[in-house]
């Protein structure tokens, strides 16, 4: 497994890394035996970072991911939480107030069995006031850094002018990544648009979604996917075509989301063992950009195409 800086961080990240919002049965129900040993083996084959939420699955994915964690040595692992977006009795909460961030992060920590997170992000900023993060979230962590509570601060969002936005409204350095999900996969490369301006500033790059929350995969979409229909309908005719070539559309995929050396790791979620070894074996392969070109021909006008988060 290749490994890059993340940013200025200091962290030497593996090009996949391990989501876990599977454990929280985000995508489909799960058992929590093979969650717990699907964390054991991304670690034990170089997937020693780690990114979590109290989001997924309102808590159950941060409470089965420490029940795994637990048991192995915290300097075999870089864990990354998040703040700000919530939830309980399958209702979505979000509150970016600089007490709850802060009470946020002790939360995560004693569910995920640790005494300190390596980076902290705010979750999904799309979905606050940006001028609260700026004024009130962010300093809030910084904070916390400064205690030593947390390594390094971070923001994730969907749409990169937001990560933009607050970038250019905060003190340099006080954002040291971006995590950013569906916007470098087979069918969507509008990140590389932003790279320059995250590498000027020595910010971290986090890609999520390589299968672009299950658009590019033969189980096809779970049933909220907010993707428009003429989208999902182009990707399935992509899956289709690398079915016939014999080279399923997931492997491409994760070819295609670690081929490219600026950005240092791109996050998958399994919580299946050997769904997490199928990736890692797929990730050191050599790609095939030929296949690449044809599938993005395939998916064609629907390049690029996103869609409102929810």
């Amino acid at each position: 497994m290749k490994y890059r800086e993340l940013g200025k961080t200091g962290m030497m990240v593996p090009v996949l890394s391990f989501g876990a919002s599977s454990l929280g049965g985000v995508f489909h129900s799960v058992r929590e035996e093979d969650a717990i040993q699907a964390v054991f083996t991304a670690i034990d084959n170089g997937l020693n970072f780690i990114d979590v939420s109290p989001y997924y699955g309102h808590y159950k994915a941060e409470t089965v991911l420490g029940k795994a964690l637990k048991d192995i040595p915290r300097d075999k692992f870089l864990l990354s939480t998040k703040g700000g977006r919530y939830g309980a009795n399958g209702v979505n909460t979000w509150d970016y107030s600089a007490k709850r961030a802060t009470e946020s992060v002790y939360e995560s920590m004693e569910r995920l069995h640790v005494d300190y997170i390596d980076l902290i992000n705010v979750h999904d900023i799309e979905f606050a006031d940006l001028q609260q993060v700026v004024d009130e979230t962010l300093p809030a962590l910084v904070e916390l850094k400064r205690k030593g509570i947390v390594g390094h601060v971070g923001i994730t969002d969907l749409q990169l002018e937001n990560l933009k936005w607050v970038i250019d409204h905060t003190e340099p350095g006080m954002v040291e990544c971006v995590l950013n999900f569906c916007h470098y996969s087979l069918n969507d490369d509008k990140l590389v648009d932003f790279l320059d301006y995250f590498e000027e500033r020595g910010i971290g790059v986090i890609n999520a979604s390589p299968l672009s929350m299950g658009l590019l995969t033969q189980r096809g979409i779970p049933t909220w996917h907010p993707a428009p229909k003429p989208l999902v309908e182009a990707c399935q005719k992509a899956v289709k075509y690398c079915t016939e070539q014999g080279y399923p559309i997931e492997k491409l995929a994760i070819q295609f989301a670690v081929s490219n050396p600026r950005i240092p790791t791109t996050l998958f979620s399994s919580a299946n063992p050997q769904s997490i070894l199928k990736n890692i074996s797929y990730a050191e392969e050599p790609i095939d950009m030929e296949l690449v070109k044809k599938v993005q021909e395939i998916i064609g006008d629907q390049m690029r195409v996103s869609w409102a988060n929810s």
